[in-house]
């Protein structure tokens, strides 16, 4: 609506229903899991709507039908779901990013903790639906796992549009108002008042009350199931794909590691997931994408890193007055030539990256893209 004066249309005042996006985001769901069941069933499969536990290496108990299922190969993919943050006085007052599209209206204003790409695509969705929006961070800048010049120019974009970013931020307390609206307090004092508190501190993978170091399945560190790099467990006939491994949070991923699965395990054919030169988008506005190595992971693994970038204004911008610019990068060895990582900022950015996981993947040179 925005662009579109510069391009000679007259728009009229658009206004905007919450309670439709929220409607017929259920509705689209609903559709999925109908197909989803459709094709299990189609398969011959069957499902249950229950809690599950391992009783044993072939057993697993559900729990909502008190019913246990046996099986030769049991495959593990619970999935992850937001961290708590039971240390922060009056966490229950706080929402997740699972409960952001089932608020019963929208917010007038929202501060959102974290710096990564939940957070920062949440900050982008409120602030265009016209919510005061405020994100706060304990870090440097937001999106530090991915290349310095995108996401320092991003970050500058969102400050442009009006998201407020405190970084070296994190909040201390949240306390509910008489009127129902919440004061945030975060680092140095500084008091937000607002409707809603989202906390996107990162994930934890689902692994909690299912029986798994029960029968003896190694779990890491950070509570995810350990496999190798066939998806297999500490147990020889479980596998576990997806988040619940922690290994690379995407849906693609985990779809590739259950083909992966499914070649290893019944049809004799060994296959490793290629968790290599993923391509990765962040949906913020401007997009961020991305495929292979940072800037800053190459100099750690190389000995000459080349860098070739180019920021400018997209031509669709041009018209419509849009003071927004794009960035391109490679990253590439200064030896060999080859592209280490493409890097890009700005509209359908994260549709390029998966083009560019091609040539990536294939090893081609800088003067292949040449």
């Amino acid at each position: 609506f925005a662009d579109a004066a510069g391009y000679g249309w007259t728009v009229p005042q658009a206004s905007f229903d919450w309670q439709t996006l929220v409607a017929n985001k259920d509705r689209e769901i609903s559709r999925l899991e109908a197909i989803y069941r459709k094709n299990v069933q189609g398969a011959g499969g069957e499902t249950f709507q229950s809690r599950a536990m391992l009783v044993d290496p072939h057993a697993v108990h559900l729990l909502g039908e008190d019913r246990t299922v046996t099986a030769d190969q049991i495959l593990i993919a619970t999935g992850g779901r937001p961290a708590p943050h039971p240390a922060l006085p009056g966490h229950e007052h706080c929402i997740f990013s699972n409960e952001a599209f089932d608020l019963k209206e929208l917010p007038d204003a929202i501060m959102i903790e974290g710096g990564g790409y939940i957070a920062v695509e949440f900050a982008n969705i409120f602030h265009g639906l016209g919510v005061d929006t405020t994100l706060v961070y304990r870090g440097k800048d937001i999106l530090s796992r991915f290349d310095m010049d995108l996401r320092l120019m991003l970050h500058e974009t969102m400050e442009k549009k009006g998201i407020k970013i405190l970084c070296h931020a994190v909040s201390e307390w949240v306390r509910k108002r008489p009127d129902g609206r919440l004061d945030a307090v975060v680092t140095g004092g500084k008091v937000l008042t607002v409707d809603q508190v989202m906390l996107a501190i990162g994930r934890l993978p689902n692994t909690e009350n299912m029986g798994l170091e029960g029968v003896g399945i190694e779990m890491t560190r950070t509570g995810a199931i350990h496999v190798d790099q066939y998806s297999r467990t500490s147990i020889d006939n479980i596998w576990a794909i997806g988040d619940v491994t922690n290994r690379v949070q995407l849906t693609p991923v985990a779809i590739h590691e259950a083909m992966c699965f499914v070649e290893t395990a019944f049809k004799a054919n060994p296959t490793a997931p290629d968790h290599e030169t993923i391509a990765t988008a962040v949906f913020s506005q401007p997009e961020i994408g991305m495929v292979g190595l940072s800037e800053d992971e190459a100099i750690k693994r190389f000995s000459e890193v080349d860098i070739y970038r180019a920021s400018f204004r997209p031509m669709r911008n041009t018209l419509s007055g849009r003071d927004e610019k794009m960035l391109m990068k490679l990253v590439v060895d200064g030896a060999s030539k080859k592209v280490l990582g493409a890097h890009i900022l700005g509209p359908d950015a994260g549709e390029m990256a998966q083009l560019l996981g091609i040539p990536l993947k294939a090893g081609l040179t800088k003067d292949d893209f040449d």
